[in-house]
C-alpha cells in the first residue's frame, strides 16, 4: 500500500475538528521548551509512520538543500528502472557550473559517474552536481522536474512544489516537514539497500576530505541520515534520522538560527521519540500521513537568520554561530531529566566508517582529477612591480617638493627677467633626472626572467 493510499483509507473523520483538538492536547506535553520561537519540528516512527511529537509540522516552508533528498529518490527510481546505473557518466554543463556554492567546482564537460555524483551532493550539498543528476537522469533540466514533482504527487506531498534540483533560492519551492518525513519514509523502505548513501561522515576525493554537514553522524549514538539544508529564506534545516534497537526515527527540524541549534535541537527531538511511551495517544495513534498541510506563503527567516545584527555570515557549513542552545530542553519528557540539552547529547564517537572515496571520470585518476578543474586566474603583477620600486624610492617626494617649489616662484618673478636665469638652473636639475626614467626602462626585462 502506497503513502497516498495510506493518507485516503484514513477515516474522514481524521480531518474534522475532533482530532486536531485530540492530537494537539496529546502532543501538548511533548512541545518544545522554545515554542515561542516555533518553528516546524516533527518525529516520526519509520516503520509504522507514527507520529511522536509534531509542532508546526504541516507550516508551509523553503526546504533548501533537504530538496536533494528527493533529487536522489528520483535517481535511485530510475536506477531501479534501469534507465541508469550507479556506473552512467553524467556530464557537467554548463547550467550545472554556473550553480552557486556550495558546489564542486568541476569544470564544463567533466564527467562523474552518477554514484560519485550522488555522494557528493549528499555529504557536499553540492549545487553543481544536483543539476548533474537531473540533466544526466531526466534527459534533460525540465524533465527532470516534472518527475520531481510527479513523485511528491505519488507520495501524497501536497504542500510540496519543486522548482530546481538543489534548493537554491526560488519563491516556488516549498514544502513542509510532514512532507520531507513522508519522502525520507519512502527513501528508507523502498531503498533500504541504499540507506548508506545518507550515513556517509566524510568524502575523500584526491588528498582532499569534506566531512558531512550533517553533524549528527559519529555525534549522536545511532545517528544514520538524512541531510541538512540552508538559505537565509529558510533558516537552517535538517532531516535526521537515527536507530536503536529494532526502533528507527525520522526527525524533522526546520528554520534554526545556526547550524549549531539544528543539531542540537534534532538530538534532542530524537532523543525524547526513542523514550516515549505511547500510552499517551492511546488507540488513535495518528501518522505522518494523517496530518493535514496548510496554505500560504512560506515563512521568510532571512531578516532573523541573516540579518545585521548576526556577527558572521550564515552558511551551510555554520555549525558554531549562533547561540548555544541550552534551552533545548526535554520538555514533559521526566525520564530524560530537566537538565538534558540538546548538546549534552552528542559526543566524539568512533568513526563510523573511513571517507568514502570520490572520483571523477570512470575510475580514480589524479591527472582527470587535475584537468576536471578550471585552471587559476593568471596573475599578472609586471605592471604591480614597476610600481612598486617607484613607490619606494625617494625620488617620489623629491619630486613632489620640487612640484611645490616652483608655485611660489612665478609669483615673485612675473614681471623682472630673473625669470630667465631661474630657467637656466631649473634645466641642469632637469638634465639630473633623465638618467633616472632611462634607467627605469631597462627594469621591465628584469621581472619576466624569474616567472
Amino acid at each position: 500500500m502506497t503513502h497516498s493510499s495510506l493518507s485516503r483509507a484514513r477515516p474522514a473523520r481524521l480531518g474534522g475538528f475532533a482530532f486536531p483538538l485530540m492530537l494537539a492536547l496529546a502532543l501538548a506535553p511533548l512541545a518544545f521548551a522554545t515554542a515561542a520561537r516555533a518553528t516546524p519540528a516533527l518525529v516520526v516512527e519509520v516503520d509504522s509512520g507514527k507520529v511522536l511529537m509534531a509542532e508546526d509540522a504541516t507550516k508551509p516552508w523553503y526546504p533548501a538543500s533537504v530538496t536533494k533528498l528527493m533529487t536522489a529518490y528520483v535517481t535511485l527510481k530510475a536506477i531501479r528502472a534501469g534507465r541508469v546505473t550507479p556506473q552512467t557518466l553524467v556530464t557537467v554543463t554548463e547550467t550545472a557550473s554556473a550553480q552557486q556554492p556550495s558546489k564542486m567546482g568541476f569544470k564544463v564537460g567533466t564527467q562523474v559517474t552518477v554514484d560519485n555524483a550522488l555522494k557528493m551532493m549528499l555529504v557536499k550539498s553540492a549545487n553543481d552536481m544536483a543539476v548533474v543528476l537531473a540533466e544526466g537522469v531526466g534527459g534533460n533540466y525540465a524533465s527532470f522536474i516534472a518527475e520531481m514533482n510527479a513523485s511528491a504527487r505519488e507520495l501524497g506531498m501536497d504542500g510540496t512544489h519543486y522548482a530546481n534540483p538543489n534548493g537554491l533560492p526560488d519563491p516556488n519551492q516549498v514544502t513542509t516537514a510532514r512532507d520531507l518525513a513522508i519522502l525520507t519514509r519512502a527513501i528508507l523502505t523502498e531503498f533500504p539497500e541504499q540507506s548508506e548513501l545518507f550515513r556517509i561522515p566524510a568524502i575523500k576525493l584526491g588528498n582532499a576530505v569534506i566531512r558531512n554537514y550533517n553533524k549528527l553522524i559519529d555525534r549522536y549514538p545511532g545517528a544514520d541520515g538524512m541531510k541538512t539544508g540552508f538559505i537565509c529564506a529558510s533558516g537552517f534545516n535538517l532531516v535526521a534520522t537515527a536507530h536503536r534497537g529494532d526502533k528507527r526515527l525520522i526527525a524533522v527540524v526546520l528554520g534554526t538560527n545556526s547550524g549549531k541549534d539544528r543539531t542540537e535541537q534534532a538530538a534532542l527531538l530524537l532523543e525524547k521519540g526513542f523514550q516515549h511511551s505511547w500510552k499517551i495517544f492511546g488507540a488513535v495513534s495518528p501518522t505522518v500521513d494523517s496530518l493535514r498541510n496548510e496554505g500560504g506563503t512560506p515563512t521568510d527567516m532571512r531578516a532573523q537568520v541573516c540579518g545585521g545584527k548576526r556577527k558572521n555570515t550564515a552558511s551551510e557549513a555554520d555549525d558554531d554561530s549562533g547561540p548555544a542552545a541550552t534551552s533545548f530542553v526535554a520538555a514533559g519528557m521526566g525520564s530524560l531529566g530537566d537538565n538534558v540539552t540538546g548538546a549534552s547529547l552528542l559526543q566524539k564517537l568512533p568513526p563510523s566508517m573511513p571517507p568514502v572515496e570520490v572520483f571523477v571520470g570512470p575510475f580514480p585518476s589524479a591527472e582527470a582529477l587535475a584537468a576536471a578543474y578550471p585552471p587559476p586566474p593568471e596573475k599578472k603583477k609586471p605592471v604591480a612591480a614597476k610600481d612598486k620600486p617607484a613607490a619606494k624610492k625617494k625620488p617620489g617626494p623629491t619630486t613632489a617638493v620640487i612640484d611645490a617649489s616652483p608655485l611660489p616662484a612665478p609669483k615673485p618673478a612675473g614681471k623682472p627677467a630673473a625669470a630667465k636665469p631661474a630657467a637656466k638652473p631649473a634645466s641642469k636639475p632637469a638634465a639630473a633626472p633623465l638618467p633616472n626614467p632611462a634607467a627605469a626602462t631597462t627594469y621591465p626585462t628584469v621581472p619576466p626572467p624569474p616567472q
